[in-house]
């Protein structure tokens, strides 16, 4: 066996590739980009995020996701809130233009996923979701005081090494 075929950041990254490219091409056919449909995705429970704490989930650079959601604010997808508590930071959240356009692509997510996970008896497809989280859950890194502080500046660049490696697994 090639050392690759067994290493699991490689297996990760090309499982990922696998599975995300059906999805993707399906995004391009109704003529959504893959980072407007993660600002959704992760936005779609109602729960508004910083910059930070996006980019984090979205696998993007602050500065690339900045400009994402001024051009998503400008379509009326997305609305930036201040923090009552700390007027510096700004949250994201979806409108109802936003969920308008995700509810189609989640159910086209779900269906997705549906066909993918049929590939495994349920059981092996629950254990894989269950320790890919948990893995996410312990190596994810826990934001400094700083990072938070950070959070506010939407050009900062706080997260790019880990979101750079974290790009390769989820193209």
């Amino acid at each position: 066996m090639r050392f690759v075929d067994g290493y699991l950041p490689y297996l990760l990254a090309r499982a990922s590739h696998l599975v995300s490219g059906g999805f993707h091409a399906e995004l391009h056919r109704r003529g959504v980009s893959v980072g407007v449909w993660r600002v959704l995705a992760t936005l779609a429970d109602g729960e508004p995020f910083t910059i930070g704490e996006l980019a984090e989930r979205v696998l993007m650079k602050q500065p690339t996701l900045t400009k994402l959601v001024d051009r998503m604010e400008a379509d009326g997808l997305v609305r930036r809130r201040e923090v009552p508590a700390d007027r510096r930071k700004v949250r994201v959240a979806i409108t109802a233009r936003g969920r308008a356009l995700l509810e189609p692509l989640l159910a086209a997510a779900r269906r997705h996923e549906r066909e993918i996970l049929a590939i495994v008896a349920p059981q092996e497809a629950e254990l894989l979701k269950r320790t890919l989280a948990r893995l996410i859950a312990v190596l994810a890194p826990a934001p400094s005081a700083g990072e938070m502080e950070e959070d506010h500046a939407e050009g900062d660049d706080a997260r790019g090494k880990e979101t750079d490696a974290a790009e390769g697994l989820a193209q």
